[in-house]
């Protein structure tokens, strides 16, 4: 008996620890554990605003319009300005990359760097976003929060020598944990993180991504309770009539996003022109901002307070406008100079405001097949957040999570499908984006790209390229083209450096005139314009670089400070890396992952 009993419990325990060395176990309570320490640090994250808003304002509750209502004048002036100083000293002394973070990276990270992140910086990035925000700073907290969240996940990663597939769909566990816990909405969190941050919706990514989602909204709702962020009247949609004009409100969403997302990098450009040291920067900022709180309060901080008498009908036209308008400058203003924090909320801010200013005009000529400006109030919130964060499906489910009003949907998807497509076409896919794009940093194709960045240029490049010194004749030109790879001769001087490039259709006819070589002057024909690779860089970004070159060869050289040159690389060469880094990424993503993948603790 007690050999029977040993027998079954050695098989038991066998099992167990095959189950916890699998793939899809060992992530999935990975999952649990980032969830519920990406809400934590939500929580705590929250709190740590508040007590920031206390020693600048006196008061720590989210009504920030109505907490202010009776300080002087220069306080409102002076505390975004003194709070821009010390985050402008902290930016300059003790923040890695001298910048603060935000979604942005959490993209790249994903795409460029399966999944890594630098876990000072994640604290520093929330730490700057919350003094930014605790002192008026008129910028969103969920960015910062899912940064956080990404953050502990990356962390998480690392501890575990994930594979990189497993890396980044915990990186979106910590993202769809943090946007659950920042909204109280566990659905548009796991759409967030797919839709935004992994890029696919593969079975491997999509359960363990909800199931931090799901640990990340128990412990918000332990913590703050299960109530919407908003409180909504009714609302009904009186006539199918409307729909026109929620399409329309969808176009004006739409210019409202573009106006909003070129105003930021117009402020970045107006705060590099003042040529201020950038830990002064932020003091600008804030004393413009607090300029802007004297007369308009609510665009402190988050602005929560204003989108809810927004959605319940507590302003007149004029201050829906004027609050749109400034909404967008005070977070340019914020952003441009320095600031740290995130562009959600500000979005819901700019199209609550525009919804409910498009509601009161265009219902006018028939108030009686007006659903309320309410309505259009938060069906704009969808619209401009939804183009500004290039998520249109996410979106969506937050509007609905956050105000609980279902009634509304299918407006709200009219809507923010129309802004979406609207600002993808004239603009761009989303703000997110545009400050990748700023940096020089390329996400195009996900993270598909990231697996070529994971070889340079020297993994491909062949070596033994056909050259011909710069003062070579003719005959010695005609035999190189003889011999070259697709009729490309390189040119290099006296040291190899290099020097152009010779094809045989650039010569044309003189390759072949007998009397030719006599008068032959070499840089008439030298393109000097191709594209030159460097050994080191990734190949990744190297596919744009053949545009344009139709025999589909460059130039490589040792690097971009010793120009001698090593070697070519061939576009047909990277295609088909490229094409193996898409059949593996599908193998990822259905979890055939094979050798590729797997824990390797």
């Amino acid at each position: 008996m007690n050999d029977r009993l040993t027998v079954w419990f050695r098989t038991l325990q066998a099992r167990a620890s095959a189950g916890i060395r699998n793939d899809q176990v060992l992530l999935s309570g990975l999952a649990v554990a980032v969830g519920i320490a990406a809400a934590f640090a939500a929580v705590l994250f929250r709190e740590l605003i508040g007590l920031i808003q206390t020693g600048f304002f006196g008061f720590g509750h989210e009504r920030i319009a109505s907490g202010v209502a009776g300080l002087a004048w220069w306080h409102l002036l002076l505390a975004p300005a003194l709070g821009g100083l010390l985050i402008g000293l902290y930016v300059r002394f003790l923040m890695p990359g001298g910048r603060p973070q935000g979604v942005a990276d959490v993209i790249e990270a994903n795409a460029l760097r399966a999944g890594r992140m630098s876990g000072r910086a994640g604290l520093g990035a929330a730490l700057v976003s919350a003094a930014s925000i605790g002192s008026g700073a008129s910028v969103g907290r969920e960015g910062p929060a899912v940064h956080l969240g990404a953050t502990i996940a990356s962390y998480m990663g690392r501890r575990f020598r994930l594979a990189r597939s497993q890396s980044r769909t915990l990186l979106g566990c910590g993202v769809a944990a943090a946007v659950a816990a920042s909204f109280n909405a566990p659905v548009a969190g796991v759409f967030f993180a797919l839709e935004v941050v992994i890029g696919h919706y593969a079975l491997t990514a999509f359960a363990p991504i909800v199931i931090a989602s799901v640990a990340g909204t128990i412990v918000s709702r332990t913590y703050f309770g299960d109530v919407p962020a908003f409180t909504v009247p009714p609302h009904e949609i009186t006539s199918f009539l409307e729909f026109g004009a929620f399409a329309l409100l969808g176009v004006v969403a739409a210019g409202a996003a573009i106006v909003f997302m070129r105003l930021v990098p117009i402020m970045q450009s107006l705060a590099d022109r003042t040529r201020l040291p950038g830990w002064i920067r932020p003091v600008v900022g804030g004393l413009a901002v607090g300029g802007l709180a004297i007369f308009f309060p609510e665009l402190l901080g988050v602005g929560y307070e204003a989108m809810d008498n927004a959605l319940n009908e507590h302003y007149v036209l004029w201050a829906l406008i004027a609050l749109a308008l400034l909404k967008m400058l005070a977070t340019a203003i914020s952003l441009g100079f320095g600031f740290g924090g995130g562009i959600f909320s500000p979005s819901l801010f700019i199209g609550a405001m525009v919804g409910g200013a498009f509601g009161m005009i265009a219902t006018l000529p028939y108030p009686h097949l007006s659903s309320g400006h309410g309505a259009y109030t938060l069906v704009g919130m969808g619209a401009v957040s939804g183009a500004v964060l290039g998520a249109p499906i996410s979106t969506m489910l937050i509007i609905v999570e956050l105000t609980g009003d279902y009634r509304l949907t299918i407006a709200v998807m009219v809507a923010v499908v129309i802004a979406s497509l609207l600002t993808r076409t004239l603009h761009g896919p989303s703000f997110f984006h545009n400050q990748l794009k700023a940096r020089g940093v390329s996400v195009r194709g996900g993270h598909d790209v990231e697996v070529l960045s994971g070889m340079t240029v020297s993994d491909l490049m062949h070596e033994g390229a056909t050259t011909v010194r710069h003062d070579a004749g003719l005959g010695d030109i005609r035999a190189a083209l003889l011999k070259a790879n697709g009729g490309v001769v390189f040119v290099i001087d006296g040291d190899g450096r290099l020097a152009g490039v010779l094809t045989l259709a650039a010569l044309g006819s003189d390759a072949f005139v007998a009397d030719a070589g006599a008068d032959f002057d070499i840089d008439r024909f030298l393109d000097k314009s191709r594209p030159v690779l460097s050994a080191s860089e990734s190949v990744g970004p190297v596919i744009d670089s053949f545009a344009g070159v139709g025999d589909g060869v460059l130039p490589v050289v040792r690097g971009r400070d010793t120009p001698v040159l090593i070697g070519w690389l061939e576009e047909s060469d990277v295609m088909r890396a490229y094409n193996r880094a898409l059949e593996q990424l599908r193998d990822e993503e259905h979890g055939d992952q094979g050798k590729r993948g797997g824990y390797l603790g």
